[in-house]
């Protein structure tokens, strides 16, 4: 039985060290003062509500919120204890505390907390007073002053060095994609629990054997005894969906109840895009003979999941491929940061917005990546049902960790073990990883004094293989990412980083190699994607302005111009001038900011593609692509494909289509010739009749023929051997399926985009009302040059549209479906495209 503690409480701020002076904690304090705070929350978010804080997107506004972090922040709520809550032992749970805090209950103190990332339960069965109202109240002390206390010399670390000594979420004090918004509150929820004898701690449901006829299922439940006597108990597991049951029972012993049950006919948790993610939920009850003493229930899925990393086919190369239910999987996703700058005020409905964008994006796994936040219940939830992988780092970034501090050691310990224990049930969850990029930066930064000590080695190399082999031998557990080989980031071995594109590292490098850099334009250039050897990809980007008007929403009228200093303010990124390098290599500089967004999107969509689709072609040399990143925590220009307003980025739609489970692409060979390739992600075999077109850009047909195609399942194949270009400037290919297993159209261009000699094309839009609300409608888009890049710009945020961002041939039309969230007039809609001069618009219905 419990009690919810969620809702409004109050807030207070004092200087460090005074709350407890002034009677902070006691049962009297006057709070007539207060601030309303929601639990779950955060601090920022209710001064901001009470009008005391400005925006912090707005301008250069997180400057303004910058003294939250210096204050202490007390949180205050009363409550009365139902006399129907009846037990031998209460329980007072934090889900998350952000992150430093002492509890107190009627004025006296019951325990503290110093981990943003795990749950803490405090026996507060001598302190509750029944029948009266109890006071409970939270002191929040500044994380950013208490680990300013600690020596940093030894450790380094990017944007801030004292970050490493505090378990938050490390992206709070600054990225090169996010702001400096430091945390604090209650920011996962709040309850009193009332158990008696004993309560069920942790389920854990999986998978041991698939056989053609059903699967063996581990079940293990463990228990917390609550009295000294610890009489036998007993846990009833009961497994249900849809009318089918099974049911076995386990003694407890030793703290553990633990069954291996047969589930007959069971059916398996697929990806989306193999099968159904088919889901079971698992009930346990805990006897004392009859007596039901707690009840608790999880979610599983009928699934193996594992990791071949068997030698590869080319010399000294081993693969990396993830390997589902006994199918080989190529990996299509993203790198996922939280979903807002602000952690504890996510709505539960922008997870399920952006976990379904990358599923209709066709990815089939997404990377929670190491400086953010274990995510909230909400994401796993979504990834279990919509049938997305997830690749789990712990909560490590870019740093060098006290691992020679034993007390800090002991914490990572109890943090990993919970973090395991909760997670483990999620189907969705594919692999553990210990880190991002700590190895590999490390291998850099002291690549001339390799007697330097690795700080953090004892938690990647000792810890965490421990936790993971003891609570969880269903997963793999991989050091670091990237990991692999002599050199962390090794072509040959693990997964790897490519930063070549837009940094301009230069690759390969063993780790007693000095790091070299080539910052040019050639050197940054998106064509160095066609030269990775890689054998999964786990990050690799290009940045993008997000939507015009997520800018002029954000940007002072009086800044918005190309590179103003509230326009750079939008750019975490160290370097501004890396976006015109990678202009000045592929396109021209941009004249205003609504050329920057175009040329930005445009770059990010191109340079995606030609990476992702040349990954793939190697399926399964390479067998994975996560591209850095899917979404953003603010409203900044950076590498996401998604904005923070749920608006799609050119390359959404791009990647979208490069990874369809059936692509047909080109790559251009070093003598100019062009070879046309099937990839298969499908489990059969398909055909194909495709059309394809040699053409002019002026519209000049050079070749047009039909080709029956075979593409084996699971596989990628080369196809057709195509000459190079007369007159690269002017030609292109077109490849389109005529009949059978469709797949996207695809097109080639020979030459850079900034020596094309592409036309001035005036676009026809024509809107067709669907539904009766005027939020649904249908747009069919026709040109009579040939146009490219060519997409809506829709007047509202979280658009959903079929598809954008297209290449029109002339006088072919193409035909897009869109749902506004609200009303919407077509007439405010404009029409874009890298060589659109005109658009004419009408509108039926």
């Amino acid at each position: 039985m419990l009690l919810s503690l969620d809702g409004s409480w109050k807030l207070f701020y004092f200087e460090p060290g005074q709350g407890v002076p002034k009677g902070a904690h006691r049962v009297d304090f006057p709070e007539e003062e207060a601030i309303a705070v929601d639990v779950p929350g955060e601090v920022h978010t209710a001064l901001i509500r009470a009008g005391i804080l400005p925006d912090p997107y707005y301008d250069e506004n997180p400057e303004a919120c910058g003294w939250v972090e210096d204050f202490e922040w007390w949180y205050r709520t009363r409550f009365t204890v139902p006399a129907a809550l009846q037990g031998e032992r209460f329980d007072l749970v934090f889900e998350g505390l952000d992150t430093l805090a002492d509890i107190y209950l009627n004025g006296e103190k019951i325990g503290s907390a110093a981990n943003m990332f795990t749950p803490y339960r405090f026996d507060v069965t001598t302190h509750l007073r029944r029948g009266e109202e109890n006071v409970l109240a939270v002191c929040f002390h500044s994380a950013t002053l208490e680990a300013e206390k600690k020596e940093v010399a030894r450790y380094w670390a990017v944007y801030y060095k004292p970050r490493v000594w505090l378990r938050k979420a490390q992206m709070g004090w600054g990225w090169d994609w996010g702001p400096r918004l430091v945390t604090v509150g209650i920011w996962r929820p709040v309850r009193l629990e009332a158990h008696s004898v004993g309560r069920l701690a942790h389920l854990f449901a999986y998978t041991t054997r698939i056989a053609e006829n059903g699967a063996e299922v581990r079940l293990i439940a463990e228990v917390e005894h609550l009295n000294a006597d610890e009489r036998p108990l007993a846990v009833q597991f009961l497994i249900h969906d849809r009318g089918q049951d099974w049911r076995v029972s386990a003694p407890v012993l030793d703290g553990k109840a633990e069954t291996t049950l047969w589930m007959e006919s069971a059916q398996l948790w697929w990806t989306h895009d193999l099968g159904t993610p088919h889901l079971y939920t698992l009930e346990a009850t805990l006897l004392d003979g009859t007596r039901v003493l707690h009840t608790d229930a999880t979610r599983f899925g009928v699934r193996t999941i594992e990791v071949d990393q068997s030698p590869g086919l080319e010399p000294d190369t081993t693969n990396f491929t993830f390997v589902l239910n006994g199918v080989k999987l190529f990996a299509k996703g993203a790198d996922w940061i939280p979903a807002d700058s602000l952690i504890g005020s996510i709505p539960a409905e922008r997870y399920r917005a952006l976990v379904r964008m990358a599923r209709e994006a066709n990815m089939n796994m997404l990377r929670i990546w190491g400086g953010g936040i274990y995510e909230s219940p909400e994401f796993y939830n979504a990834c279990d049902e919509l049938g997305i992988l997830v690749w789990q780092d712990f909560m490590f970034s870019c740093a060098a960790y006290p691992d020679d501090d034993e007390q800090f050691l002991q914490e990572v310990r109890r943090e990993a073990e919970i973090v395991v224990k909760q997670l483990r049930n999620h189907p969705c969850i594919a692999l553990w990883c210990g880190n991002n990029e700590n190895q590999w930066i490390d291998s850099m930064v002291h690549w001339n004094d390799l007697n330097y000590p690795f700080f953090g080695k004892r938690i990647y190399d000792e810890v965490l293989p421990q936790v993971c082999a003891q609570h969880d031998p269903s997963r793999l557990y991989w050091p670091g990412s990237p990991w692999g080989g002599d050199d962390a980031n090794s072509d040959k071995v693990g997964d790897k980083h490519n930063w070549q594109v837009w940094a301009g590292m230069v690759y390969p490098r063993t780790s007693r190699e000095e790091p070299r850099s080539n910052t040019t334009p050639e050197g940054v250039s998106y064509r160095h994607y066609a030269h990775d050897r890689g054998r999964f990809l786990s990050e690799f980007g290009i940045h993008a302005a997000p939507a015009l008007r997520t800018l002029q929403r954000n940007i002072p009228p009086e800044q918005f111009f190309y590179d103003s200093e509230g326009f750079l303010y939008r750019i975490k990124d160290p370097d501004t001038s890396r976006k015109e390098r990678l202009f000045e290599a592929h396109v021209w500089q941009p004249r205003d900011i609504q050329e920057y967004v175009l040329l930005s999107q445009f770059v990010q969509a191109e340079g995606l593609k030609f990476g992702i689709e040349h990954y793939r072609r190697r399926k399964f040399e390479c067998s994975g692509t996560l591209f850095w990143q899917l979404n953003d925590c603010w409203p900044g220009i950076s590498w996401s494909v998604i904005d923070y307003y749920l608006n799609p980025k050119g390359a959404y739609h791009y990647v979208t289509r490069a990874f369809a489970p059936l692509l047909y692409t080109f790559r251009q060979e070093e003598d100019g010739s062009v070879t046309l390739w099937g990839v298969n992600d499908s489990l059969q075999k398909v055909s194909s009749v495709l059309r394809l077109r040699r053409m002019r850009l002026d519209g000049n047909m050079l070749a047009d023929e039909e080709h029956t195609v075979h593409v084996p399942a699971n596989s990628s194949q080369q196809l057709l051997h195509l000459p190079p270009a007369q007159d690269p400037a002017r030609e292109i290919l077109v490849v389109q399926v005529k009949r059978g297993h469709l797949a996207p159209d695809n097109v080639h261009f020979f030459a850079e985009w900034k020596h094309l000699h592409l036309p001035k094309a005036t676009v026809q839009a024509e809107f067709v009302l669907k539904g009766q609300e005027g939020c649904q409608w249908e747009c069919t888009l026709r040109s009579e040059q040939f146009a490219h890049f060519v997409h809506l710009v829709f007047p509202q945020d979280a658009v959903r549209v079929s598809d954008n961002y297209l290449f029109l041939l002339p006088g072919e039309p193409r035909t897009v479906e869109f749902t506004c969230p609200e009303p919407c007039d077509p007439r405010q809609i404009q029409i874009w495209g890298f060589n659109v001069e005109r658009a004419e618009i009408a509108v039926k219905g």
